[in-house]
């Protein structure tokens, strides 16, 4: 066992006991974290895996939120075990739809065109009566999940927030070592190469962006079930940017950098916006946060997960290694 697999068990291992010490407002707020962090992971699977980086990636979570909401019935609370997997199934259709098209640009192009069909679902929700407009929509009745399961307590939200963590850590890598994966890190490096090798890469990216928007629809519908309400900013390209400034700060090509830069980003918030450390320059919390950011990337290139790897660089007297821009590292 690699020292990877030990950080990652002594990561879920600690997020296991958590619970067992942690006041109700920790329990809030490391459940947010998680739900980030699967986030998070689905974006690292085309950006880290595919080397596909999309902009538009928050509309398959806000689908997911709102499909949570829009099909559980007014007069009697939905089954859980039916309906994430509908809230999963919608995100990943809209993403089989957007990829099919999106898929056959490069580049900026191919950015800039996930960007435009987010914007367009956030207006469907935003400017209709469908998604309840500007004031959003309340989830009146969660879902159960076993007669004696109730997932309006804290603990057992986060419960099965962290088994949907490691159920989608656990499956992308196992899916990263797969004969899928190794296709896709061999499109990230050269797309071209691996054309004339006989593999037909379209399927692939796209079977990847559909995944890729299922999972990010899973963690769209927890969002939803914890907080009870979704609104358009859901989908927003705010918070597109922020799960990409996720994985960048974790460090692209790696699942677990997506899960360190998750709780990483989130702390940062919270750091900068407390008024017992800044006093009134907390009103002023993403200036901090843009240059926390700002200097992270800097002086880390390879992100928080290759730290240790650039400590030991800079104590041998080697000079730093950089991954290829687009290409991530090896995970």
């Amino acid at each position: 066992m690699n020292g990877r697999t030990l950080f990652v068990l002594g990561c879920f291992g600690a997020l296991a006991a958590y619970p067992l010490f942690a006041g109700s407002f920790g329990l809030d707020l490391v459940t947010k974290i998680m739900i980030s962090a699967i986030f998070a992971l689905s974006l690292e699977l085309l950006v880290g895996g595919a080397g596909l980086v999309s902009f538009g990636h928050a509309a398959f979570f806000g689908i997911g939120a709102y499909a949570a909401v829009l099909l559980s019935p007014r007069d009697e609370p939905a089954a859980l075990l039916w309906l994430a997997p509908a809230g999963v199934l919608a995100a990943a259709l809209y993403a089989l739809a957007v990829g099919a098209l999106s898929l056959r640009t490069r580049g900026v192009y191919f950015i800039m065109v996930t960007l435009a069909f987010a914007q367009m679902a956030y207006y469907v929700v935003h400017d209709t009566p469908l998604g309840g407009g500007t004031d959003g929509i309340y989830l009146t009745l969660l879902p159960t999940l076993g007669g004696s399961l109730d997932l309006a307590k804290a603990p057992v939200m986060y419960g099965l927030t962290l088994a949907a963590l490691a159920l989608v850590f656990g499956g992308l890598a196992l899916l990263s070592r797969s004969r899928f994966g190794r296709a896709l890190a061999g499109i990230r490096v050269n797309e071209q190469r691996m054309r004339a090798t006989g593999f037909a890469t379209y399927p692939y990216k796209l079977a990847a962006f559909t995944i890729s928007g299922g999972i990010a629809g899973l963690a769209g519908f927890l969002f939803a079930v914890k907080d009870g309400f979704v609104n358009p900013e859901l989908l927003s390209w705010h918070l597109s940017g922020a799960v990409l400034i996720m994985i960048i700060l974790g460090g692209i090509g790696h699942l677990r950098g997506a899960l360190i830069g998750a709780f990483a980003f989130a702390l940062l918030q919270e750091f900068f916006k407390s008024d017992a450390i800044f006093g009134a320059f907390a009103k002023h919390w993403l200036l901090g946060l843009g240059l926390a950011i700002i200097a992270c990337v800097a002086l880390m290139p390879r992100g928080l997960v290759g730290l240790p790897a650039q400590w030991r660089d800079r104590l041998s007297g080697r000079a730093p290694r950089r991954a290829a821009a687009g290409t991530g590292a090896p995970r």
